[in-house]
Formats: C-alpha cells, sequence, structure tokens
C-alpha cells in the first residue's frame, strides 16, 4: 500500500465517502480475557468452537453456514442460536486493534458482518442507529430491525435519526437481543429477500448511493460471503471501492475485477498503522 493510498483512504473513511466493510479478519487479535484463546470468527474457528474443538466432516468444514445447518437439522435452531450468544454475548474479550483505530476514525457508516460487539462497544459513548439483519420470521417481508441507542440502552424504532452514525450488523449481534443469520437456512432466506430489496432499510438505500467501499479483514474466496457484499454495494460508485487483501487467491482476483473492487495487497496493520497481530 503506497502512502498516497493510505491518506486517500483515511480521509474517505473519516469524511463518510468510502465505508468500512469488516470482515473476520479485524478479530484476529482479540482473546478470550479468562483464557487467553482466540475469539472464533473465521468460517473454520467458528466450526471447531460450536463442536467442542472437533472437526466436522469435510463437507460441513466447507463453510459455517452448512455446519450451522447440520447442527440445526440435528439439534434445532437454538442450538446455534445458544452458540453464538454465548461465544459473542456472555465471554469477556480483549479488545480488537482495529476496533480501537475504528472508535479514533468515528465512521458515519459502518457495515460488520461479524457477530461480536466490538463495533457497538465502540460507539457506546454516543448515541447511534443499529441495523441487525434477521432471517425466517412471519409477518413481515422486512428481514432487518432497527434500533436507537442514546448513550444507555437500545429501543426499537421504525426509522432513523439520519444525525447519527449507522452501525449495520447483518449477520446479527447478541445485543439488545439475540438475533443471527447462521444457517444455510438463514442465508438462503435473508440473501433471497437482500436481492429483493426487504433487508435494506429504505433511509439506507439511499445514503448508499455513489458511495465507495473498503473491505477490512475479509477474504473473498467463500460464496456466502460474495453474494452478501454484492448486494451491500448495490448502488456504490464505479468503481465500487477496495479490498484489503494480502496474497489474494486466482478466485479473489476474479471476484473483484467483476465487481469493480480494486486488490490491494496489503493487511490490516498496513492500514492501521499498528504491529501485525501475533
Amino acid at each position: 500500500m503506497t502512502p498516497e493510498l493510505r491518506e486517500t483512504l483515511l480521509a474517505g473513511l473519516a469524511s463518510g465517502n468510502i465505508v468500512p466493510y469488516l470482515g473476520p479478519g479485524v478479530l484476529a487479535d482479540v482473546r478470550n480475557a479468562a483464557t487467553g484463546d482466540p475469539m472464533p470468527a473465521t468460517s473454520d474457528a467458528l466450526i471447531l468452537a460450536m463442536n467442542n474443538g472437533r472437526p466436522m466432516a469435510p463437507k460441513l468444514m466447507y463453510e459455517f453456514p452448512r455446519a450451522a445447518m447440520n447442527v440445526e437439522l440435528k439439534r434445532g435452531r437454538n442450538a446455534v442460536n445458544r452458540f453464538l450468544t454465548q461465544t459473542y454475548g456472555e465471554t469477556a474479550w480483549s479488545r480488537s486493534a482495529t476496533h480501537d483505530w475504528l472508535q479514533q476514525l468515528a465512521p458515519r457508516y459502518v457495515i460488520d458482518i461479524n457477530r461480536d460487539t466490538q463495533l457497538q462497544d465502540s460507539y457506546a459513548g454516543v448515541p447511534h442507529n443499529l441495523v441487525v439483519g434477521v432471517a425466517r420470521i412471519g409477518g413481515t417481508p422486512f428481514r432487518y430491525k432497527l434500533y436507537h441507542w442514546d448513550g444507555g440502552a437500545y429501543t426499537e424504532v421504525e426509522s432513523f435519526d439520519m444525525s447519527l452514525p449507522i452501525l449495520f450488523k447483518p449477520m446479527g449481534t447478541p445485543r439488545p437481543e439475540a438475533n443471527y443469520i447462521a444457517s444455510d437456512a438463514d442465508y438462503v432466506d435473508y440473501i433471497t429477500e437482500l436481492m429483493g430489496g426487504f433487508a435494506i432499510p429504505p433511509q439506507l438505500k439511499t445514503l448508499r448511493e455513489g458511495r465507495r467501499y473498503l473491505t477490512i479483514g475479509l477474504r473473498l474466496n467463500r460464496d456466502t460471503e460474495r453474494m452478501v457484499l454484492s448486494d451491500m454495494v448495490y448502488a456504490a460508485a464505479n468503481p465500487v471501492g477496495w479490498a484489503l487483501i494480502p496474497e489474494p487467491t486466482a478466485k479473489e482476483r476474479r471476484y473483484c475485477a467483476k465487481l469493480g473492487i480494486e486488490l490491494v495487497e496489503a493487511d490490516i496493520a498496513d492500514l492501521i498503522g499498528v504491529t501485525e497481530p501475533a
């Protein structure tokens, strides 16, 4: 990453013209406060944690949604949700260097496909809007819930205060109530409605027009995450933005070229200016 590009990205993130899109890599340095174990955030780590440290069958190890679907079929959807809530809502974790950096930068709009609460913690001191993805619910075609944080508590609302920062957690969070997109069935429902426009609040559809994006800590070699990203950046500027990926694969190169995303062959540390996590 050249100094000029880094300055361009930092300026765009600060101004709101570039939207940070956070993947599992931003949590690589997070540790369990009691045991020192790393937070399970990547697909493989989540599968192992969900299965008590044991690998599952190779076809299930391919992607977390597939493994979660297997658990759901055997033990029910609540078993997957309980695992995610225990992991991200009931366990004390150290802070991510990326989130500390992002807290100082204070972007007005952030997309975070992780299911932890560190992004919300970063904005705990300021009122903000929270969008949480939901799936397989009745009575409404919409696949999101909206909340307002007043500095002390979340309240469910029907529309945004557009003067406040917007945190978008499409894959869910344990706070203020546990909702997750996790299994194959969740993703089929959510992505279908995302493509139809029912998983994006109307005000956000307007806000995102002409924006550019910077993916941070996100590998683009899994189909599920690629499908979500493709719809999240709908109505973006041309080119769409940048993907921070060290040593990208041929599959990632083709996808980024097709979508109009410039590959930046660098790691998170090159962007935030800290020593790379161990």
